[in-house]
């Protein structure tokens, strides 16, 4: 049995007919459960973080819904001036390996830090040297990098070595970066030392901040500071794809969500 030019184009249009109409289909099916399960929600108690993160939600071109992005917090410095200790300090827990062996971070780190209900992004790097080569190179270009996708830089130094040529380099390049920079004084364990920290202001990026990352001392004063200048929402970063992991505990009134 012969067909016709005229039948193969009836029958291809009607193919065509079809799945247009699966494809609209699949995409009212779509936004139906989206509003059916965002309807639900209406039955809960949302705090207000979870709140705060559906108003967030901004829709792409390519439908996947998107939060804005927390502001970044990068910390550089040269190699074993306690960069990862003060990173594992703002978590509260232990994440970025420190060790006394210098050049242990070789790639940015980035973790989800929190202070007085302020969610930031965290990004550790590896040790800044002017004239590094090899892999060394490659670790300084990561935190150049860091630097460029940040919105507020911690410059860490040893206080008790006091500041040196790299010191000097760094502070350079983070003049020409334009970005708030906190001088981060460590290894500053108690009052006594604080004179050692008052020798950084002739690296001229303002007042020294005295803190101990290993022992917490003026951990607290130097996050206060930082949460004055640092953005709600990040000036560099992309949006976040789909927002933070989050656990939902879901259930009927009374039956043990809280206890749980």
């Amino acid at each position: 049995m012969s067909t016709t030019g005229d039948e193969f184009d009836e029958t291809a249009a009607g193919e065509d007919h079809l799945a247009d109409t699966l494809a609209d289909l699949d995409e009212e099916l779509a936004e139906s459960r989206a509003a059916a399960l965002r309807a639900t929600l209406d039955d809960y108690d949302l705090d207000e973080d979870d709140a705060a993160v559906l108003a967030g939600l901004v829709a792409g071109e390519d439908g996947i819904e998107y939060l804005p992005a927390l502001p970044v917090v990068a910390i550089v410095g040269r190699p074993n001036v306690g960069k990862s200790a003060l990173v594992n300090r703002i978590l509260g827990r232990r994440e970025a390996v420190v060790e006394d062996t210098p050049g242990v971070t070789r790639d940015r780190v980035t973790y989800k830090a929190e202070w007085m209900d302020r969610r930031f992004t965290l990004v550790d790097t590896g040790g800044w040297e002017p004239d590094a080569r090899g892999i060394d190179r490659s670790v300084a270009a990561q935190a150049e990098v860091a630097i460029d996708l940040s919105d507020v830089v911690l410059f860490v130094v040893d206080a008790m070595v006091g500041a040196t040529s790299t010191d000097e380099h760094v502070v350079k390049l983070l003049r020409k970066s334009g970005k708030p920079v906190f001088l981060v004084a460590n290894k500053i364990d108690d009052a006594r030392q604080e004179p050692e920290a008052a020798a950084l202001w002739n690296l001229g990026l303002g007042e020294p901040h005295p803190v101990s990352a290993i022992h917490g001392r003026g951990v607290a004063d130097l996050l206060d500071e930082i949460m004055k200048v640092l953005p709600d929402v990040s000036g560099v970063a992309k949006h976040e794809i789909g927002g933070p992991r989050r656990v939902a505990i879901l259930g009927r009134p009374n039956v043990g969500k809280s206890s749980l």
